[in-house]
């Protein structure tokens, strides 16, 4: 019976993996330092639980991956394909031609030409113009590129446009297209820009979902493979394959999933602490908070939603010097560099064991610190090392205070391999939870996720209104699906209704999320 599940997330330090038994406990767990090439580390630590389950690979069922491809990508300007940019919008929006704001540098890795077409719609769902089909094929015989990006005008309330171009594109140039209606909410720019990165992560995306194939077919599992997006749920690589940009964030979302499993606790502060940085977040319903502005990605506004994370340079590799810390870290090279592993380099794991801090069952680390810094353990460095819990604690402080936004019911839970930084008690929340399994909270929250499917229209207000929910939530429920949900468990999990009161006529924003147990 396969009855196990993996979860895999790969971070800036490590890749932690943990395998799910039928009762949801964690019965192996793994980190793994995340190597340059990151498919490496993932093999490694999915060869080491795997190493622990010590038979029985035919109970896996599934495997869950969280991971930083796509974001190191853009951060990195590498592997991106070129994309065709095509807005349908003239003549309403030519005064600011695509791509505008973007980084000199991304826009000339990803931009095969730009072009505003006619076609969008305004606000009520009237035509701009008709869809200028034939200008389509006059930009698109000049461009040499690998996928088109299609954006419309108010296409999340009416995305007909879109599909026609989308329809024209894959029957006469046979290439990949993003289209923005399923990507991006209301506001043109944003929503345009996170479908272009979306059309230049397609070939991303294609080498992680070959590699966890590849991964799983070697060791002879049969698993049906997953990866982790960036509301806390999962979507199947064929869903992951079209929409690449929504597995952006997919970490921090994860850690958010896992701590509400792990400490039982629906509505916190949680602070996951890496090798690298700390990030913040808060759970509402056991779901992340999304933040509700736009959110940079590689100097890029897009509005696609995204969890509500709050990042700071601190983590268990963060350099200590005389006066400060950080923001270097020495990431995934602390097991090599730190003094508690024989190293040179002080960092913020020391100072925490000179305060009496260390994971918990863990030993010989304060005997390591003084053995390696003998010779400097002067009070000097006493000071230094003092002097560094107190700056990162003050740092703690201000973001916890920033994320809780004047609530102090909320416990915080402490989750991530550097967890044993934070004190054990922080102002602004009501108590620190450390839960069991905490330092791969990430690998857990992909392992328990749900798939999920989401719609932001604009409907009327007046008699259709109830119709037309009904209508977005059948149709969040048939994206939730598609994401790999189980038809009979999906529910509306998230209904959100913003009145639109500067129009002429009488109209709603609507957000609907829909989310159910993966499909068998």
């Amino acid at each position: 019976m396969a009855d196990l599940r993996i979860g895999i997330d790969v971070g800036g330090t490590n890749t932690d993996a943990v395998v799910l038994g039928a009762d949801g406990q964690v019965i192996a767990k793994a980190k793994r330092p995340t190597t340059p090439d990151v498919t490496e580390g993932l093999r490694a630590a999915l060869d080491a639980v795997l190493g622990e389950l010590e038979g029985g690979w035919e109970r896996i069922g599934r495997v869950m991956l969280g991971t930083t491809h796509a974001t190191n990508a853009i951060l990195e300007r590498r592997n991106l394909g070129r994309v065709a940019v095509l807005r349908l919008g003239a003549p309403a929006t030519t005064s600011v031609p695509p791509l505008s704001g973007w980084p000199d540098d991304l826009r000339e890795a990803v931009s095969a030409g730009e072009a505003i077409v006619p076609g969008g719609h305004y606000v009520d769902g009237r035509e701009i113009a008709p869809p200028g089909l034939d200008a389509v094929r006059r930009f698109l015989d000049g461009v040499e590129a690998d996928a088109v990006a299609v954006t419309s005008v108010f296409s999340p309330a009416g995305g007909e446009h879109e599909r026609l171009v989308e329809e024209l594109v894959k029957a006469e140039y046979g290439l990949p297209v993003s289209v923005s209606h399923e990507i991006g909410s209301l506001g043109l720019l944003e929503r345009e820009n996170a479908t272009v990165l979306n059309a230049a992560l397609y070939g991303v995306a294609a080498h992680v979902t070959e590699a966890l194939v590849t991964a799983l077919a070697e060791r002879g599992l049969g698993a049906r493979p997953y990866l982790a997006q960036n509301d806390g749920t999962l979507m199947t690589l064929e869903h992951a394959a079209r929409l690449p940009v929504s597995t952006i964030g997919s970490g921090p979302a994860n850690s958010l999933r896992g701590a509400a499993y792990l400490s039982g606790v629906s509505d916190a502060i949680v602070v996951d602490v890496g090798g690298t940085s700390t990030d913040l977040g808060v759970l509402a319903g056991g779901f992340p908070r999304e933040s509700a502005a736009a959110v940079e990605i590689g100097g890029v506004l897009t509005n696609f939603r995204m969890p509500d994370i709050l990042a700071i340079a601190l983590g268990g590799g963060t350099v200590v010097r005389d006066g400060g810390i950080g923001p270097d870290s020495v990431g995934y090279r602390i097991v090599r560099e730190a003094l508690v592993f024989g190293g040179a380099t002080v960092t913020m794991t020391d100072a925490a064991v000179a305060a009496g801090r260390s994971p918990r069952g863990v030993t010989g680390w304060r005997e390591r610190l003084e053995a390696a810094a003998k010779a400097d353990m002067s009070e000097r460095m006493e000071d230094i090392l003092e002097r560094a819990v107190a700056i990162a604690d003050e740092r703690v402080i201000d973001a916890v205070d920033r994320m809780a936004l004047g609530r102090i019911d909320r416990p915080l839970v402490a989750v991530g391999g550097g967890a044993f930084l934070l004190p054990d008690v922080i102002p602004g929340a009501s108590r620190v939870i450390r839960p069991e399994h905490a330092e791969v909270a990430n690998a857990v929250g992909a392992a328990i996720a749900l798939a999920s499917g989401r719609v932001d229209t604009i409907l009327p207000a007046g008699d259709s209104r109830s119709e037309a929910i009904e209508r977005a939530k059948e149709e969040a429920a048939a994206r939730a699906v598609a994401a790999g949900a189980d038809p009979s468990g999906v529910e509306i999990v998230d209904l959100l209704e913003v009145p639109l009161s500067y129009l002429s006529q009488p109209a709603v924003r609507v957000h609907v999320k829909a989310a159910g147990p993966l499909a068998r």
